[in-house]
């Protein structure tokens, strides 16, 4: 039923709005490349017959209405912002999806008794602004106004400002009443091998593992690098270097697939010939298991703290933190019915990323499918998806939406 070759126009004009061209998709929240984006979904949206708005933290809505007078919407999408140098499905394909699926209730003529709300959304990857799923979070409640104002990126601009540059009105709403949302739908490539390796064409989605993210700052004294004796040195590099390297041995006895990484790390005032007086890095927890992230994360603070020491001055700042979330039994069950009505291998998965349909579980009936990615790649310029498979993926979440948008 979708049109692949609609599909990969989309998937075509979406790679061009990066800010690193031949290196790989770089698209942050607010940038100039997230402006082209949102212009082009907005005329995308319109053209398939919906209303389009955008809410206090930049989040595109089109909507086709319902016949049913002030009735719950089904929402189905995702996210457009990108990691530094990544793909161009992650986050894309399933924007794309929501936008395919709105052309074929167009192309049919179908009026639903339940509005249809295709979605698009910022910052889910937290590049920018740091913990991630800001614009699942904003439209479930879970920023209050105060936070909102003091988010900054590493340079200091603030959401209100780097809105405001974007042509962004931050004083619209944000938070969206649960009762306005009858579920949510999201399609997302799987970012590892399983249904490659199996020859299966989607997976559906049982449930998402917890994750915390955490911001470690380090802070020592600064001197010189050649008139300062080794043994009078407060080094908050090489402070923050010994934390990271025991953070592995932490979870090796852990179970539930539980996993720890250290993805950003900034020096001050990073001179050649400076001893370092301040650090900052990242930490990202995950476990399948609420447990297991609550005695990660007290080895974590307490390892921390033990290098309180020689000058030393460490600190930790919780920036995200979502517990495992199982998604709607009835929404499972829906887009397995969709699949097997369109003869459409299938496999149920537990997804070891987060993904803003984690947030929506909270609110609302929750549901999300994977399609394959080549070799398992993701977050680098090699991931890929196959048009096929997205198309496919599309016509699962069709059929599942058209369901749920009719009359019960």
């Amino acid at each position: 039923m979708a049109n692949e070759e609609r599909i990969n126009h989309h998937i075509e004009t979406f790679s061009q709005f990066t800010a690193t061209p031949n290196e790989g998709m770089t698209r942050y929240s607010y940038s100039p490349e997230d402006v082209k984006t949102r212009t082009y979904i907005k005329e995308k949206m319109e053209e398939y017959g919906l209303t389009v708005r955008e809410d206090g933290l930049g989040t595109i809505y089109g909507k086709l209405e319902g016949t049913l007078e002030n009735a719950p919407s089904v929402l189905v999408g995702s996210h457009f912002d990108s990691v530094p140098h990544g793909g161009n499905f992650d986050g894309t394909a399933g924007v794309i999806a929501g936008l395919e699926v709105a052309a074929l209730f167009q192309e049919r003529k179908i009026q639903p008794t339940y509005p249809l709300e295709v979605i698009a959304m910022v910052e889910e990857e937290g590049s920018r602004f740091g913990g991630g799923l800001m614009g699942s979070r904003g439209i479930n409640g879970l920023i209050d106004e105060e936070d909102f104002h003091l988010i900054r990126d590493k340079d200091g601009i603030s959401v209100v400002e780097a809105m405001q540059e974007a042509g962004l009105d931050s004083t619209l709403p944000k938070h969206r009443n649960a009762k306005t949302m009858k579920a949510f739908l999201e399609l997302h490539i799987e970012q590892g091998p399983i249904l490659e390796e199996e020859n299966i064409s989607i997976g559906v989605v049982d449930a998402i593992v917890g994750l915390t993210q955490l911001e470690v700052t380090v802070e020592g004294k600064a001197g010189h690098a050649g008139t300062t004796p080794m043994d009078r040195r407060s080094d908050a590099l090489i402070t923050a270097a010994t934390i990271v390297t025991e953070l592995p041995k932490i979870v090796q006895d852990e179970k539930n697939g539980t996993v720890i990484t250290t993805g950003q790390f900034h020096v001050y005032p990073n001179g050649a010939n400076v001893i370092p007086d301040k650090v900052t890095f990242t930490i990202d927890l995950r476990s399948g298991e609420e447990a297991s992230i609550q005695r990660v994360m007290e080895k974590v603070e307490a390892l921390i703290a033990s290098h309180q020491k020689g000058g030393m001055k460490t600190s930790v700042e919780q920036q995200l933190y979502i517990q495992p979330k199982e998604l709607s039994q009835e929404v499972r069950s829906s887009l397995k019915e969709s699949t097997e009505k369109l003869g459409i291998s299938h496999i149920p998965m537990q997804s070891g990323a987060g993904h803003d349909a984690m947030v929506f579980s909270d609110f609302t009936k929750a549901g999300l499918i994977f399609i394959p990615s080549k070799d398992g790649l993701s977050h680098c310029p090699e991931e890929w998806s196959d048009i096929e498979h997205l198309a496919q993926g599309v016509d699962v979440l069709f059929e599942t939406a058209k369901k749920l948008t009719e009359a019960e």
